[in-house]
């Protein structure tokens, strides 16, 4: 028997393989969970060993994700890191029903403004299954970072903080 015909068999497995099937399934699972974040942790980790910056928006923040479809929330965490003087990458890791971790990156294009300030706007496809394309608009300064998202089925905000030493 191939591993297609045991994934999607519409009959049930015999006991004993029935109970491998499914120990072997959630291992992967966890296996795709673990690997996926543990780049984003390096990177964390790694960017809290270098001094807060105090004159621009790069580096660690941390907050909440909240759907205003849903009212769902969650825990999330962004590290932005400039490409250009207008450009920063926001790498995002979400966390979803207390349990679920979700990462993807988003380029921010950004305008200047007074005090520190600035305001921007980005897109990123998180593919079909997580709600295709996202598009995101807020502002940031060296202590806040405020953005609203918007895909084709839900809408929301992000509100994140310089996390503590």
């Amino acid at each position: 028997m191939n591993c297609a015909n045991v994934a999607f068999s519409a009959r049930p497995l015999p006991g004993r393989r029935q109970a491998v099937f499914h120990r072997a399934f959630a291992l992967g699972l966890l296996v795709v969970a673990l690997t996926g974040c543990s780049s984003f942790g390096r990177e964390w980790r790694a960017t809290a060993r270098q001094p807060a910056p105090v004159a621009d928006i790069s580096g660690r923040w941390e907050g909440v994700w909240v759907s205003e479809v849903s009212g769902h929330r969650g825990r999330l965490r962004a590290i932005l890191t400039p490409e250009t003087n207008q450009v920063w990458r926001a790498r995002f890791h979400a966390r979803y029903a207390g349990l679920l971790t979700f990462g993807y990156t988003v380029r921010l294009h950004t305008t200047a403004v007074a005090d520190g300030e600035v305001r921007f706007e980005g897109e990123a496809d998180l593919g079909k299954l997580a709600g295709g394309v996202y598009t995101y608009a807020g502002r940031a300064n060296t202590t806040n970072f405020f953005a609203t998202y918007q895909s084709r089925d839900d809408h929301g905000r992000f509100e994140l903080r310089r996390p503590g030493p």
